[in-house]
């Protein structure tokens, strides 16, 4: 089994049932068990135009599923609850991207690993830190704490919506 990073948002649609639905989702994909959840963070939304704010979470998934199956799996997810894909950045229903996938490094069209903007997030590294901790390591070998480091937290605020295994 390979651990799989996965990162939620949502800002569309009662974001925080949103969330519940996809954490769901995910403990149902074959040949995969959902190990940890993160916390729940609000942050400004990061697009054009006016948008709500958003809800993100990060997810731990210990999967045997290779990665474009994965990702295809987690576009399925984000499909059933009504993402539409018109706009980039734009508004959304749930947004799952695949940030780590074990030790792997991938650059593909269709698929790239780490995630190439994870490193300027701070709604996806806190959440992250939340459930890799600050030793979890890069393909590159650059380790989450650092990376933590050179992102400050910002506006990020944790809520206290609860995400359930």
């Amino acid at each position: 089994m390979t651990p799989a990073y996965i990162a939620l948002g949502s800002n569309l649609e009662d974001p925080p049932a949103q969330l519940k639905a996809a954490v769901a989702a995910l403990g149902r994909l074959p040949l995969s068990r959902l190990e940890r959840l993160s916390r729940v963070y609000r942050s400004a939304a990061v697009g054009p135009g006016t948008q709500p704010d958003y809800l993100n979470a990060a997810a731990l998934l210990l999967t045997a599923l290779p990665p474009l199956p994965l990702l295809r799996a987690l576009q399925e997810i984000e499909a059933r609850q009504g993402r539409v894909r018109s706009e980039r950045w734009g508004a959304r229903t749930l947004d799952l991207d695949l940030l780590l996938y074990g030790e792997l490094a991938l650059d593909t069209p269709e698929l790239q690993i780490p995630h190439p903007r994870m490193a300027r997030r701070n709604f996806v590294l806190y959440p992250l830190l939340d459930i890799g901790g600050p030793n979890l390591r890069l393909p590159d070998g650059t380790d989450l704490g650092t990376l933590v480091l050179d992102c400050p937290r910002g506006e990020l605020e944790m809520t206290c919506l609860e995400l359930q295994q």
